[in-house]
């Protein structure tokens, strides 16, 4: 209503008043009405006499006296001799009725905790002190808390004992720290919280309301299980597998008739993508045809295809270069039998044509390996008791040859001694032979499966969104709004904890989509857990030293960025390491500003607080290994800040907006293997079954119908940019701006990034660059750093959104 007063301000001055000994000033009050209202936007104005003896205005303190919740976008004060001082906010305020403490918000210049003017010094600590609460009682949707606790909400014990799931964080299951909600323990499980269909966030950190329309915010775990019981009713079987591979393109060419349901939420929200066409009494789930299968429908049977895949698809992060020779498991051989590998000297020299022995291979960097094999293993005797999945551990190697492409050697695959019965393991190879040709393709599905369990559960949830959340905790916990690292980490963090908490909801929940159709099945978090605890470091998350740790790059500071890649078409690092450059140029150029000397460093409370609390809290599992860097320098804080912010952008759109094009022709990379091998102890009758028809056989083995079209559904989504997302060096922070030396410093960044988008376009166009560019072939844009909205495949977002 126009003329109410609905928010009580009041300004703080940045000065100590001079009368009154180190005591602030007394705040200058009023009230704010509602002047002009459209559009859901509206105005509020508000006149207040400030005495020229006040001093600058340091912050707004704002208390809403409306019932209901508002958000503040900007705060505009005018009348000033030097003009408008502008206070982006950004900000939901909740009733005082609900919290009558006053809501701070600073002007958007930054000051270190040692420079704060004296008059704003006490209101920066109060704002601290009420984002960290105390840790008790369960969160309310309206709060602003930022607090920590183990992963003990994927199970529901209290629904079934089959829906109990081990508490990942621990000991027993070393895991990163999710946002503590307080709900209730299960009452089969006091370790346990209880499940809820709405998922404590802090409130700024839930999705925008254009946000909430892409991606359906809390309702995607009520309207996606509506959605699933249509697909399951589509089928006469959940377990039913495709028939044939013109089964598999009707999905594309004719759609899936859903039967009728009275809700269609999330059915209607994706008629843009995925409903085609929705008539009255029909509803057809029609799939895009994704950009692989668009190109080259056959491109998913090409071994060369297979292994650019491992340099230029969805997960580039697994190839690692072979150093050692032979190849042995490390894993007990008392429980998993022999470690020798089955993959002879031999064997490698005939698939390379005798052109070189093994050792030269080794020494002159020609031989790659993607190793499932002592990770996968352990869980094979479990996995195999679940009906309708099975699983082997893996080993595949590959040859650098002289054009820079990859060619696959061979596939290993290892089951451990199970029932009483030995240790089985064989290797595969590309043939021209009929039958071995047909059991390489087998193999090769078992592995893309591995590949696609690992690249989900560690590659992409694990390394971004789970280990992002307590650097985001931590910065809302230790620094205050006004510190310049929290500025330049804040963009970086959006929407995050928001998706993080709807995938707890209906992704990697017990009996969610990662469980029912991916390999590890309901192992799939606990073997996250065991990825964590024996490969995660955050020294090693770093574009460079990552692509090291790997064999993929040796240190060579002759080198543009640093270093030297092993495969020089290798797209993702080459373009990644352009940006990680760039990323680190900026980082440099900010930090710098602020700290002239790293003496600062060392004394800002704040920033070390927050670093101490990332590494004994947020990954407190972890807190005594010696590999975590000492933030005492300029350098230490530019190279963990670059870290921090190439995984939230570049690494996450490099495993996140290829997975439909990639993924959604699910032959090519499927998510589950449903059948053994046909030579793993073969019955007569499943022999003659597979020499008389071999498709059926790899199609028996591929996802059900229900996996397969549940998993494409949720790919869509997730690869999909929405309207409202912002992209790394794209958009200029209101602080920056109002800062001559860093708004300076953003558009050296931003001219960089268009640079490295046009340079990206150029490489893709170059045809002697065969890992990326030649007919068919889907050229490598995941790294390009703008897009528009949509399923695009390109697109590195400013963080971890979606």
């Amino acid at each position: 209503m126009f003329g109410a007063r609905v928010f009580q301000l009041e300004l703080a001055s940045t000065q100590l008043d001079p009368i009154k000994t180190r005591l602030e000033k007394d705040t200058i009050k009023g009230h704010a009405r509602c002047v002009s209202h459209d559009e859901g936007n509206a105005k509020y104005e508000s006149k207040l006499e400030v005495p020229a003896t006040f001093g600058d205005v340091g912050a707004v303190l704002v208390v809403n006296k409306h019932p209901t919740e508002l958000f503040i976008r900007t705060i505009v004060l005018n009348g000033f001799p030097t003009g408008p001082l502008h206070i982006n906010c950004n900000s939901w305020v909740c009733p005082k009725s609900k919290n009558p403490q006053k809501r701070i918000f600073f002007t958007n210049k930054s000051y270190l905790p040692s420079q704060t003017p004296s008059g704003l010094r006490k209101l920066r600590e109060e704002d601290l002190e009420d984002l960290r609460g105390n840790g008790k009682g369960e969160r309310k949707a309206f709060e602003r808390i930022y607090d920590y606790d183990k992963y003990n909400d994927l199970g529901d014990p209290d629904s079934s004992k089959e829906l109990a799931r081990s508490v990942l964080g621990g000991e027993k299951h070393p895991y990163p720290r999710r946002c503590r909600t307080g709900r209730e323990h299960c009452k089969t499980d006091p370790l346990s919280e209880e499940r809820s269909l709405s998922i404590y966030v802090p409130r700024d950190k839930e999705f925008s309301d254009v946000k909430t329309l892409t991606f359906y915010g809390e309702t995607i775990s009520t309207e996606l299980d509506a959605l699933l019981s249509q697909i399951k009713g589509a089928f006469t079987d959940d377990n039913l597998g495709f028939t044939s591979f013109i089964a598999i393109d009707s999905l594309f060419t004719d759609g899936l008739n859903l039967p009728q349901a009275k809700e269609q939420g999330l059915l209607k929200k994706l008629t843009s993508r995925l409903i085609k066409a929705i008539t009255e009494g029909d509803q057809i789930l029609h799939f895009k045809t994704p950009e692989l299968f668009d190109r080259d429908q056959f491109s998913w049977l090409r071994e060369e295809e297979f292994a650019r895949q491992t340099l230029a698809g969805v997960n580039p992060y697994t190839i690692q270069l072979v150093t050692e020779w032979p190849l042995k498991s490390e894993l007990d051989p008392k429980i998993y039998g022999p470690p020798e590998s089955a993959i002879t000297t031999e064997i490698v020299e005939q698939g390379i044509g005798y052109s070189m022995t093994v050792d030269e291979a080794i020494k002159e960097k020609k031989l790659f390996m993607l190793d499932y094999h002592d990770l996968l293993l352990p869980y094979v005797k479990n996995v195999r008791e679940i009906q309708g999945t099975t699983l082997y551990g893996s080993r595949t190697l590959l040859f650098l040859t002289p054009d820079g492409t990859l060619k696959p050697l061979v596939i290993e695959l290892t089951r451990p001694p199970i029932d009483n019965k030995p240790q089985w393991k064989q290797v595969f190879l590309p043939t021209t032979d009929t039958t071995n040709s047909w059991l390489w393709r087998l193999a090769k599905s078992h592995v893309c499966a591995h590949d696609s369990g690992y690249h989900e559960l560690v590659s992409h949830w694990l390394r971004t969104h789970c280990c992002t959340e307590p650097y985001i905790i931590a910065a809302n916990r230790q620094l205050s709004t006004m510190h310049p690292i929290y500025r330049l980490l804040h963009p970086h963090f959006r929407y995050t904890m928001k998706i993080n908490s709807l995938a707890r909801l209906a992704l990697i929940n017990a009996n969610g989509i990662i469980e029912s159709s991916f390999s590890p099945c309901k192992y799939s978090m606990e073997l996250s857990s065991v990825a964590y605890d024996k490969f995660w470091r955050f020294d090693m998350e770093g574009l460079p030293a990552d692509l090291i740790r790997r064999g993929m790059a040796v240190k060579d500071p002759t080198a543009e960025h640093g270093v030297k890649l092993t495969i020089k078409d290798y797209p993702f690092a080459d373009d990644g390491l352009l940006i990680w450059t760039a990323i680190k140029q900026w980082v440099g150029d900010y930090v710098n500003h602020y700290y002239p000397d790293s003496s600062l460093i060392e004394s800002d409370q704040e920033l070390q607080a927050w670093w101490t609390e990332v590494r004994t809290q947020g990954h407190g599992d972890k807190k005594d290994e010696p590999w975590w860097p000492v933030l005492k320098t300029v350098e230490n804080l530019i190279e963990i800040l670059t870290t921090i912010i190439w995984v939230a952008s570049c690494h996450h759109s490099a495993v996140n907006f290829g997975q439909y094009a990639y993924g959604g022709y699910f032959p090519n990379r499927p998510t589950i293997a449903r059948a053994n091998m046909p030579t793993e102890e073969p019955l007569e009758q499943e022999l003659k079954n597979f020499m008389d028809n071999p498709t059926l056989a790899l199609l028996q083995s591929f996802p059900s119908q229900v996996q397969a079209t549940a998993v494409m559904t949720i790919l869509d989504v997730l690869s999909t940019h929405s309207t409202d997302e912002e992209y790394l060096g794209g958009k200029v922070e209101a602080s920056w701006a109002d800062n001559p030396a860093t708004m300076a410093a953003f558009k050296k960044f931003n001219k960089r990034m268009k640079e490295i988008e046009a340079i990206i376009n150029a490489r893709n166009t170059d045809l002697k660059l065969k890992n990326r560019t030649g007919v068919g072939i889907v050229p490598y844009q995941l790294l390009k750093p703008f897009s528009n909205s949509g399923l695009t495949g390109m697109g590195v977002t400013n963080s971890i959104s979606i």
